[in-house]
């Protein structure tokens, strides 16, 4: 992903999408059996003779026990509280918050507050700690929450679809900044349908890949696709067989060796996932592949914050198990081998909370998190994680 930071993203319904078929809770999709990896159990030792005085055998001592591996300790969590001041963005969830290619200026667009669905711009200054509201020229993208989002050399701050009201969109948008006007893509391809509850990352081959949604007719999405910005054209890339099963309210990534991650959301009769897929691209005769990851993943959630961190991935809070969990947790990924471990809260910390943004801020050593939905509210406050580093 280089400099990009994803972000990702809310819904219309309290953290709810209804949908068609109901899968079972392992996230596979259908005639996509579950891998199970059996766990080899403990050596029986044997038992060994015992010595007496008359024996001039030296006992053969039985199979020693080979210790388990100790885990490395838990990062710990050094979060504080900013307070820029006026003006700023009011409470909301389901925004994007997107880092520039300079890594000094981050763009939040849209969100929701209720029933009110925001098409507001702004822009969070990193090095100052101050947010700027723009005023593009032009028309821009309607007002939406539930979107994706990517910056793109050369391009800007493009926007994937979204949801407003009853209204789904499947419309691609770009704000320059150096023009100060947002721009309508083109769509030409195998254009997606209108959805929300979708994720995008930008991949290496420089497209922009989205995956899985939700749309207005109760349908969740399994189809991968990607934008190539130099023809203006949109690329199925949904292989055939297995591959994570319908859903909305996850977050992607692209790991560290070239493959397109998914991670948890939400699926028919199943509030919050905890699957970890990997697809490989393939190329010429060698086609691409999902591949479900197995391993120490953090928990069930939906709608949480995602942001790569140089060769990592941090996950933060996000809507839980039961239905109506808020969480508060922050785990690190390896971005190599998609291993997780908890970060240790801290002193402080924000409270637990759904459909906020995090991002990176790699010239200050820190992410930051705004926004979201608790209980009771909305949020707008504004948290920095200091880089997670392994105590001890």
């Amino acid at each position: 992903m280089g400099r990009v930071a994803a972000a990702l993203i809310a819904l219309l319904l309290a953290g709810s999408c209804s949908g068609a078929a109901t899968p079972g809770p392992s996230g596979e999709g259908s005639g996509s059996p579950a891998v199970t990896s059996a766990s080899p159990g403990s050596p029986t030792p044997v038992p060994t003779p015992a010595a007496t005085a008359s024996s001039s055998v030296v006992p053969t001592p039985g199979p020693t026990r080979t210790p388990e591996p100790t885990a490395p300790p838990a990062p710990t969590a050094r979060w504080s509280e900013l307070a820029p001041g006026d003006p700023r963005p009011v409470a909301r969830q389901g925004h994007t918050w997107t880092l520039d290619a300079a890594g000094g200026v981050a763009y939040l667009f849209g969100g929701r507050d209720g029933d009110r669905s925001f098409d507001d711009l702004w822009t969070y200054d990193l090095g100052a700690d101050a947010w700027t509201r723009l005023e593009p020229a032009g028309d821009g993208p309607p007002a939406r929450f539930g979107h994706a989002a990517a910056w793109v050399d050369g391009v800007g701050l493009v926007v994937f679809a979204g949801q407003a009201g009853s209204r789904f969109f499947n419309d691609l948008w770009a704000y320059d900044p150096g023009a100060g006007a947002w721009s309508r893509l083109p769509s030409r391809g195998d254009r997606p349908v209108p959805r929300y509850g979708s994720c995008a990352a930008l991949g290496p081959d420089g497209r922009l890949w989205i995956s899985h949604g939700f749309t207005e007719d109760g349908t969740r999405f399994a189809d991968t696709r990607s934008y190539d910005f130099v023809e203006g054209r949109w690329i199925d890339e949904t292989p055939t067989g297995q591959r994570p099963v319908e859903r909305c309210l996850h977050g992607c990534f692209w790991s560290a060796d070239g493959r397109f991650v998914l991670f948890a959301g939400q699926t028919t009769g199943v509030e919050a996932l905890d699957d970890l897929w990997a697809l490989t691209v393939g190329g010429g005769e060698v086609p691409s592949r999902w591949e479900r990851l197995r391993g120490t993943l953090p928990p069930a959630r939906n709608l949480f914050g995602l942001a790569r961190q140089a060769e990592r991935v941090i996950v933060f809070g996000g809507g839980g198990k039961p239905r109506g969990t808020y969480l508060a947790d922050a785990w690190l990924l390896d971005a190599l081998t998609l291993e997780a471990a908890p970060i240790a809260e801290g002193d402080r910390a924000p409270s637990a909370r759904r459909a906020g943004a995090l991002i990176d801020d790699p010239a200050h050593g820190r992410l930051l998190l705004f926004g979201g939905e608790a209980e009771p509210g909305l949020l707008d406050d504004l948290w920095a994680l200091a880089t997670p580093e392994t105590s001890g």
